[in-house]
């Protein structure tokens, strides 16, 4: 058998522990040494440099084209999320979702399309798709997170934009400790509202040690916390035509002038409770034995309060409105008068758990051969209660009410608004004008077959979103390998897995009615008030709806009865797995040149099945529902090769070719048809087709998975321990791509007078359009998505001795891609592209003292927002420069005996308090969300015993 020289950097990641290989692996590759070998010398680095020093060694052993994260000590990694900490890496960048780096895209692919393991198994997500949200996961159980760009066979999470595994520590080859890390974090915005803190806490405890000669290894690790998030936000309607003709002072307004059509705006607290629990047993009875047991668990809380005001403006509110200012077809100026305000105090509250185990056993035959037997199962539940509760100057079509009349005009940060010119308007903080009533008549009017009034549509004083998620994952997989001699092919794995997914969503909602009706009544405990200054409104009046909805305040009714948009989303979806594969690894030499590598191929076959309901309403406006059910069944083929030549001493050309895919998106995948009829007064009469009352979707549950063909090609060079440059070019041949298919549609068919009308001061009316669009996910479109990665590690002490400690980490990402747009819409965006991605850290390291300075920017980029009844819909986020800063002190270096264990930091994030900013297709200027959540300090310590 031939055997090449390691590099130096592979010996010490080897002795350095990292836990990446278990101890039969290392006793078998100590086997193996060859004797003429030079010994090296490993000399133990601590702290950043560490970290650095570890990540790049795991990066230049890889075979794959890899990015890498190591923790700079058990517990350590260098940001509070594994978001954070992602979203630095080269060709990733992080997305935040309510002021949290919650999403991460990887070359230009959010996290629907990156595949997720833990230790080399499928992790599931708490969201409501495949992906994963990296901030729920706490960095207090990693050891190490390893990107793959570049597939290999025995990946069981290739997907097109890449793959994340996150490792915990292998407590056989870690160092015993026992750590405890405590911070406490204070966000610089005052909580605006009352019942809410902007500060919390964070507690873990790490525990590491062996047993029993060294054969048993445990590692536990517990960690709480709550992190608070404070936001102010404004959310536009969207941007329908203004009418034609003639504003202000005798300006002309053109037809197609856009125009903003509403808002709700928001001042938003919340907190993010967190309970954690991991737990690693490993056992190695004797040389030819390794037994490892994984478990985790998290149960998830987040409470947050959204209190503001919600108004219909020019054409969707049916105001009056006057134009004063027109740039470049978007009207910029304006004043309006005739919306009855609805302030809103909705308080949601998501609850997840999540749960999953894992057993590997993996046995060595002999000095070449080894069989793994791998079992892990895994399970969600999620549970989302979003309560509205609306409030106004009165109940619908009573009189005497007072209407709002607004100036307002268009700014980067959405709209700012003052009085108008010549109408007061009213004081929507005023205990004694607010009434608890619905001031709009935004609920169904139902009677039922003899005429009884069931419900009218000025009922409507509230809703409640209350959906339910579960997910189950359960994987087999057996498989062996060995070393042979076959010429260039040195070892062969070959191997089977089988998983069982599954996913459920049960659609639960409720319009909320007060008991006053149909009077209206006085807020009950009033907790103050919660100011709106940052769109120039004074305030709204703060209670505590959630209260008052768990106290059975409000009478329900059930929304699947009347709305077809809860059965027909309401679905459960089952999906096989079957997947065989063979690797061999590469490893020869060619004209003095180091090739190793690996090639081989995946057969996939699944079979997928899905049940829901088909739902439209009867003549009375009850909803009729239909189960329905569907799937189909398909064997995929994926072939890999990667290929890793050293051309010079730590210098490396690398080669990746493979077939990639990514499983279709599971609520895509569900069976259910829906027709709808918003009972919105505007719509109804609206003549505008984009905002019409009705509408119709299905999912697709024959829907085949997105594919790619790729090539990667990278050349790296690794001139110091903590310092190389690399840079590396990439081609996704998208085959396969899916789109939402919508197409105009007649529903005169569905339309009945006794329900389908407006019930305006007017009279009821029957609606303007019976024209609306019907939409399903479609499969087949083809794209690309091409990009260049230029990255880089560089300790200062190279430049000159007296830079000692000082360092920077630096990488930039330009990307190209699009894929087909669906007939009849130019959307041709891949969801979490964005053009350019830059990233910078600075850090100095010196006799125990710690400094560093990290900034990401990233440009527009495709993401998703949640809307009406929280389900998801396409937006556009304008990206933007995130600025964190970390200092600290290691007080191992400081000589006092009894502090040699304490490490203290202080880190600040969002340091310039950057905005989010979404806007409506690729106009910036028509804001549809506009979010600020103000800098995080944290202030924290780490001790080892």
């Amino acid at each position: 058998m031939k055997h090449f020289k390691p590099n130096m950097i592979n010996a010490a990641l080897i002795a350095s522990g990292l836990g990446a290989i278990s101890a039969p692996a290392l006793a078998q590759q100590d086997d193996t040494a060859q004797p003429n070998e030079p010994a090296v010398e490993v000399i133990e680095v601590s702290g950043i440099r560490g970290s650095l020093q570890r990540a790049q060694a795991i990066k230049m052993d890889n075979t794959s084209i890899v990015e890498a994260l190591s923790a700079e000590d058990i517990g350590k990694l260098p940001d509070t999320s594994i978001a954070e900490s992602l979203a630095r890496l080269p060709g990733l960048s992080g997305e935040r979702r309510n002021g949290r780096t919650s999403g991460i895209s990887v070359r230009g692919f959010n996290e629907n399309y990156v595949g997720t393991s833990l230790n080399g198994r499928e992790l599931l997500g708490m969201g409501d798709n495949r992906g994963v949200e990296f901030d729920l996961y706490p960095t207090e159980i990693i050891s190490n997170i390893l990107v793959y760009k570049t597939p290999e066979a025995g990946m069981t999470t290739q997907n097109i934009g890449g793959s994340v595994d996150l490792q915990t520590v292998k407590p056989l080859v870690a160092e015993q400790t026992f750590t405890i890390n405590g911070t406490y974090e204070q966000n610089a915005e005052d909580a605006a509202n009352p019942d809410f803190d902007d500060n919390g806490h964070r507690v873990s405890v790490n525990y590491i040690d062996q047993f029993a000669d060294d054969t048993l290894g445990v590692a536990l690790t517990f960690a709480t916390m709550e992190s608070p998030r404070q936001e102010q936000q404004f959310r536009g309607w969207g941007y329908p035509n203004a009418e034609a003709g003639t504003g202000a002072d005798g300006l002309e307004v053109p037809e197609g002038t856009a125009i903003l059509g509403g808002h709700d705006s928001f001042a938003r607290s919340a907190m993010m409770e967190r309970d954690s629990l991991a737990a690693v047993i490993q056992w190695a009875p004797t040389d030819n034995l390794n037994m490892q047991f994984d478990a985790l668990y998290i149960d998830f809380l987040e409470d947050d309060a959204r209190r503001g005001v919600e108004e219909g403006g020019p054409v969707w509110g049916g105001v009056d409105y006057t134009v004063t200012e027109i740039q470049d077809g978007l009207a910029t100026r304006a004043y309006h008068n005739g919306f009855f305000s609805v302030v809103r105090n909705d308080v949601r509250q998501q609850d997840a758990e999540l749960k999953t185990f894992g057993l590997n056993v993996e046995y060595l035959l002999n000095d070449n051969w080894s069989i793994n037997a791998d079992i892990s199962t895994g399970k969600v539940d999620k549970t989302i209660t979003d309560v509205e509760s609306y409030s106004g100057t009165g109940r619908a079509g009573t009189e005497g009410r007072v209407a709002t009349a607004r100036s307002w005009e268009m700014t980067g940060d959405g709209v700012m608004f003052s009085d108008h010119p010549t109408i007061p308007t009213a004081d929507l903080t005023d205990p004694s004008l607010i009434r608890l009533a619905g001031p709009q008549s935004w609920g169904p009017t139902l009677i039922d077959a003899d005429g009884n009034r069931l419900y009218f549509a000025d009922q409507q004083d509230g809703f409640v979103n209350d959906p339910v998620f579960e997910e189950e994952l359960s994987t087999y997989r057996l498989s062996t390998k060995g070393f042979v001699e076959w010429g260039m092919v040195t070892g062969i794995e070959v191997g089977a897995i089988f998983s069982d997914r599954s996913k459920s969503k049960v659609n639960r909602g409720a319009y909320l009615t007060a008991p006053e009706y149909p009077n209206d009544g006085a807020i009950p405990d009033v907790l103050g008030t919660v100011p709106l200054d940052f769109v120039g409104i004074e305030g709204v009046l703060a209670y505590d709806s959630l209260g008052l909805y768990n106290s059975g305040y409000y009478s329900e009714l059930d929304a699947q009865t009347v709305q077809a948009d809860r059965l027909g989303d309401t679905y459960n979806v089952d999906e096989e797995l079957t997947t065989l594969y063979t690797k061999l690894d590469l490893d020869t030499e060619f004209d003095g040149i180091y090739i190793r590598g690996n090639v081989g191929l995946q057969i996939v076959h699944a079979d997928q099945q899905s049940t829901g309901f088909a739902t439209t309403s009867d003549s009375l406006g009850f909803v009729e529902a239909t189960p329905v059910s569907g799937g189909t069944d398909y064997t995929d083929m994926l072939p890999t090769l990667n290929l890793s030549a050293e051309i010079a001493e730590g210098q490396f050309v690398r080669l990746g070719l493979a077939k990639v895919l990514t499983r279709p998106r599971m609520d895509d995948m569900r069976p259910n048809s829906q027709v709808t009829f918003s009972y919105n007064d505007a719509q109804i009469l609206s003549d505008d087709p984009d905002n019409s009352p009705w509408g119709a979707s299905s999912g697709n549950p024959e829907l085949k998975p997105y594919e790619a063909n790729q090539i990667d090609l990278a050349y790296e060079n690794y001139f110091a321990d903590t310092g190389y440059v690399a840079i590396s070019y990439f081609f996704k041949d998208l085959k396969n791509w899916h789109r939402s298919n919508a197409v105009a549609a007649d529903f005169t068919e569905f339309y009945m007078p006794e329900i389908h009308q407006s019930s305006d001061e007017t009279g009821n009316q029957a609606p303007v359009l019976f024209v609306g669009e019907r939409s399903r996910p479609e499969d087949g479109y083809e794209g690309f998505v091409r990009g260049y990665e230029i990255q880089g590690s560089l300790p200062a002490d190279l430049i000159h001795e007296s830079l000692t400690g000082f360092g920077m980490f630096a990488s930039a990402t330009f990307l190209d891609g699009k894929a087909d747009a669906a007939p009849g819409t130019t959307e041709t965006r891949i969801p979490g592209l964005s053009d350019e991605n830059y990233s910078l850290t600075l850090y100095y390291e010196n006799a125990g003292f710690e400094f560093r300075v990290a900034g990401t920017k990233r440009s527009s980029y495709l993401t998703e927002t949640r809307g009406l009844s929280l389900a998801l819909s396409d937006s556009t986020n304008q990206g933007g420069t995130f600025i964190d800063a970390q200092i600290g002190y290691d007080f191992s270096e400081s000589g006092i005996q009894s502090l040699e264990g304490l490490r203290v930091t202080l880190q600040a994030q969002n340091l310039t308090d950057e905005e989010d900013v979404q806007t409506a297709g690729t106009d910036a200027r028509q804001v549809t969300l506009h979010q600020s959540y103000g800098a995080n300090y944290l202030l924290g310590f780490n001790y080892s015993f």
